[in-house]
């Protein structure tokens, strides 16, 4: 297994003492958290009786592969024990020190049958926040051998959350153990990846994924934008373009252009936007697909690729049909998309011209929704927000091309 030498007192103690129906590992991103919970893991297989399933869980097979069953066979995260796991890609079995282990994904509330009959003794569950509540419930139902054990690590949501309420601020009413965890506490990290980590995330994300705080989110989304530090009359000389574009019929249209400038830096170079509303005239795909590339023409420019709003397959099959090139589903991903933009806005790292009337308009007044928060959840209140969309897509949809800008400009 790994060498203790390598672990921190906090960790050690966390593997020492997990011995509760329910042991919880939670906080920061890259804080220790995981290695603490996968080599309690290997101990509970190691020790667990021949009776009952032994269970990994998670958002999906792909998820539990990459977070789980990968770290897990690395022979520098776990000396020992990593050439006595196996598991083909795809396949829904694993066996870990001679044990077979079932995996099993859980995107929505009907997984929860796939747990109906199953005797467990142990189960690992990777990022517990994003499973759905009823799969917990069955999972824990599952767990009916003597001495079965629930190992499980997940990243802060917000305080609403059902495994916080129900669970965390509950731990001395259940058998239930919990270790949190900040960045600070993984001694494996060196200072210029803490800082280069730290600057990936702002404001909400900032405080969940590197503090490690269960926070709500609330107020304006787009905190960090400030007119006077993101808005600007001149370009630099851009070398790479990407379009995003949300699309509406009675909603507004827009289309954002995305420019990487020479100087380091996204900016929004233009805007095309119609308001069916306001004009009191609907257009066609035909009548937008026109315009649309009307307007890249009068920019004189030839974006890479053109993100489209994924709803509107029509409109991507016209753009194909009219020969318009490089035309890809935006990736709408919308949490994920928000922090891509957050993260960019708080570096400096994204700017946007003048000219973008209909974006300038709806940052400051792009919001959480405090019904949705009530229930534990994080969404945006979908009103003024189609410009926002269409930044969003080609931002997020090109993240991989700019990331490292954030270190370069924080």
């Amino acid at each position: 297994m790994a060498s203790a030498g390598h672990l921190s007192d906090k960790q050690l103690r966390s593997i020492r003492e997990a011995t509760a129906r329910i042991n919880l590992w939670h906080g920061s991103v890259r804080s220790g958290k995981t290695i603490s919970s996968l080599l309690r893991f290997l101990l509970a297989v190691r020790r667990a009786p021949p009776s009952g399933l032994i269970l990994i869980v998670g958002r999906s097979l792909a998820t539990i592969e990459r977070n789980v069953i990968e770290p897990l066979q690395d022979p520098e995260l776990f000396s020992d024990t990593a050439a006595e796991v196996h598991h083909t890609r795809g396949a829904t079995t694993a066996v870990i020190l001679g044990r077979v282990v079932h995996l099993i994904g859980a995107s929505d509330s009907r997984s929860e049958g796939r747990l109906r009959g199953l005797t467990a003794s142990v189960a690992y569950a990777d990022e517990v926040t994003l499973l759905p509540e009823a799969f917990f419930t069955q999972l824990l139902a599952r767990l009916s051998v003597a001495r079965a054990i629930l190992i499980g690590t997940t990243n802060p949501d917000g305080p609403r959350h059902w495994l916080k309420a129900k669970y965390l601020d509950r731990q001395h009413e259940l058998d239930l153990a919990s270790w949190h965890f900040k960045l600070a506490d993984n001694p494996a990290l060196s200072p210029a990846y803490v800082k280069a980590l730290s600057a990936e995330y702002t404001g909400l994300w900032r405080r969940r994924m590197i503090l490690g705080e269960w926070v709500v989110a609330e107020g304006a989304i787009y905190d960090m934008y400030d007119e006077q530090r993101h808005v600007v009359d001149e370009l630099p000389e851009i070398h790479r373009y990407w379009v995003g574009v949300d699309y509406g019929t009675s909603n507004p249209f827009s289309a954002i252009l995305l420019g990487l400038g020479t100087d380091g830096r996204l900016y929004a170079v233009s805007e095309w936007r119609h308001d069916a509303r306001a004009t009191r005239r609907q257009m066609t795909d035909a009548q937008y697909s026109r315009a649309v590339r009307k307007w890249i023409s009068e920019q004189g420019v030839r974006p890479e690729w053109t993100f489209i709003d994924p709803s509107a397959a029509s409109y991507s099959t016209q753009l194909w049909a009219d020969g318009y090139p490089n035309v890809a589903r935006a990736n709408n991903s919308v949490l994920d998309g928000i922090r891509s933009v957050a993260n960019a806005l708080d570096a400096g790292a994204l700017l946007v011209h003048r000219s973008c009337e209909g974006l300038l308009a709806e940052f400051p007044t792009y919001v959480w929704d405090d019904a949705a928060a009530a229930r534990g959840e994080d969404r945006p209140v979908k009103q003024d927000d189609h410009s926002l969309d269409a930044l969003r897509y080609a931002v997020h949809s090109t993240v991989h091309e700019w990331r490292g800008l954030l270190t370069i400009a924080a």
